[in-house]
């Protein structure tokens, strides 16, 4: 089964925005705190938020609304 990741930080505003939009969607995901995992830091540190499908690996980075989170779905 895909498993959505919702990639943040704590303290992020654009990390809310883009979990309220999961939300209003009542999209299934986990919520990753970046700071967690250096590699993740180091990769993600100006992307964040970022929606990551870990069986595909797709990324969708920030900004995004909801018509494009709709269309990342799809592809899962």
């Amino acid at each position: 089964m895909n498993q959505l990741l919702l990639l943040s930080t704590s303290a992020c505003h654009l990390c809310e925005q883009a979990e309220a939009l999961l939300q209003q969607l009542d999209i299934i995901y986990q919520k990753i705190d970046i700071a967690e995992q250096e590699q993740w830091q180091e990769r993600y540190a100006i992307k964040i938020p970022v929606l990551l499908n870990t069986e595909s690996r797709q990324e969708l980075c920030w900004p995004f609304d909801i018509e494009q989170i709709q269309a990342f779905i799809i592809k899962l």
